[in-house]
């Protein structure tokens, strides 16, 4: 199920959702490294993540999928959001250096048609950077918040299906090691899980965080779209009416 935008909205404005989106937007500045002259594109709903690259970036596109719908994105100035399928993205082939996919790849209803086209529109040596809910994981299993719905993954089926589509992980971060429940306790020891989940190692990060590098060789070929057979009503030719002498 896709989570509509006024329900992504909601929840960054709740006290869990601005923790999640602190400690996210930590590990994705860590994999996006400089992005000063880039072109960056946002997919999914990752605007919450994305205002660092406005005033280093040479362009910032976000891209939100029909079916969620879209917000104005930033606040200030002309907007960067456009309404669009992302398995058809209104970009040409090698337009953007930079991917930052959030709450996009657990929606997607071919996930292996997204990977084409994020080939397709990403210039050589582009870098893409995917957050998805983690298989098995605390926030998969919760449905109080975005990352509880839609299709969840593991590192093994994110790293398949990458280099099935010639992009080669180069760096994995988990995250969010705090439950996903808005009890005040909870969110005043953020910090305390965190530390503690990553002694005891991944099993308990509820969001897997994955830089891709695109590699030069071409992808798999993009399927072609079965044609639809419109049946036509037969025209049988007739003879001309005679028209009776008067």
């Amino acid at each position: 199920m896709t989570p509509d935008v006024a329900r992504l909205i909601a929840f960054y404005k709740s006290p869990l959702g601005k923790i999640s989106r602190a400690l996210l937007r930590e590990e994705i500045l860590r994999l996006a490294g400089n992005v000063r002259g880039l072109r960056v594109l946002g997919l999914g709903f990752a605007t919450p993540y994305l205002r660092f690259t406005l005033e280093k970036a040479e362009r910032v596109l976000a891209f939100m999928p029909a079916r969620q719908g879209s917000s104005a994105w930033p606040r200030e100035g002309p907007s960067h959001t456009v309404l669009c399928d992302p398995l058809e993205m209104p970009l040409t082939d090698s337009a953007v250096d930079l991917v930052i996919a959030v709450h996009a790849f657990e929606h997607v209803a071919d996930a292996e048609e997204l990977m084409r086209e994020l080939w397709r529109v990403t210039a050589p040596g582009a870098r893409l950077i995917v957050v998805v809910p983690k298989r098995r994981g605390m926030w998969s299993a919760a449905d109080n918040t975005p990352f509880g719905d839609g299709y969840p993954f593991s590192r093994g089926q994110m790293e398949q299906l990458l280099r099935a589509h010639s992009f080669v992980p180069e760096q994995w971060r988990d995250a969010l090691y705090l439950p996903p429940y808005q009890h005040p306790l909870l969110l005043k020891s953020t910090r305390f899980f965190e530390r503690a989940g990553r002694l005891f190692g991944p099993t308990f990060a509820g969001v897997l965080c994955v830089q891709a590098r695109k590699e030069l060789f071409p992808a798999v070929p993009r399927r072609r779209k079965a044609e639809r057979y419109v049946r036509v009503p037969a025209m049988a030719p007739q003879a001309a009416m005679e028209m009776p002498e008067r």
